[in-house]
């Protein structure tokens, strides 16, 4: 089992748990194995970055541990919840209060401004419109938008749309973060930026975040660096501090 814990024991908290996961589908008369035997734990606090090729499962990997995709074989927990024998609305209600998931384009809704982009995903969840006001404006100043909670998002630059993806993600107060290619889209300062803040959230709200990128020179902020290749997962290497 591969695991990020630190050197206390006792303090480690795995909030995602992957053991063993394989991931399969047909592909004419044989098989096409997006994941094979992938074992990963990831704790409260900590920050795992994800490279590889194109069609090596890093996306399969996070499906996965999103609770989108159901694997083949092995055991997938969230927060001590063995995830892979629920279905339905247990399956949606879990993924509601524990994953916070945040795609390479953040897919605003033009005609809302960033404080109501937060409010509607919350306001779904059954929360009270003035309780999720409240709330998606301070993670707007979490993420250094207070300011701008009433602009939309043709008025927002890239990397301002970015930060309130992260601040829309974060409203269900997740265990768990999972990101893909966050920088794609942006300049180096705006990549710099944003895998800042991941690292800020990360450590204020001691979430389990997995972070897919290609961009490597970023991976020292993250406590872990693991490559995949053929659906499988180089053990995890430890970034000096």
């Amino acid at each position: 089992m591969t695991s990020l814990s630190s050197s206390n024991a006792s303090a480690f908290q795995p909030l995602l748990n992957l053991v063993n996961v394989s991931l399969e589908y047909p592909d004419g008369e044989g098989t096409l194995k997006a994941l094979d035997g992938v074992s990963l734990t990831v704790g409260a606090g900590q920050m795992f970055s994800l490279v590889g090729p194109s069609g090596s499962g890093k996306s399969s990997l996070l499906a996965v541990a999103a609770t989108l995709v159901r694997p083949t074989r092995g055991l997938v927990s969230i927060d001590g919840i063995d995830v892979t024998g629920l279905k339905g609305g247990k399956l949606t209600a879990l993924r509601r209060d524990k994953v916070g998931i945040i795609f390479q384009q953040p897919n605003l809704l033009a005609s809302l401004t960033a404080a109501e982009q937060l409010v509607i995903s919350d306001h779904l969840r059954g929360t009270r419109l003035t309780e999720a006001r409240s709330k998606a404006m301070e993670l707007l100043n979490v993420v250094g938008l207070a300011s701008c909670a009433d602009k939309r998002p043709h008025q927002l630059s890239g990397g301002q749309r970015q930060r309130v993806n992260i601040a829309r993600a974060l409203m269900g107060e997740p265990k768990v973060l999972l990101v893909d290619e966050p920088t794609a889209a942006l300049d180096h300062e705006r990549r710099s930026s944003i895998v800042q803040l991941l690292r800020r959230v990360t450590d204020e709200f001691q979430l389990a975040t997995v972070m897919v990128t290609h961009d490597t020179e970023f991976v020292p902020l993250t406590d872990a660096v693991a490559t995949m290749r053929d659906g499988r997962l180089t053990t995890p290497a430890l970034i000096a501090a």
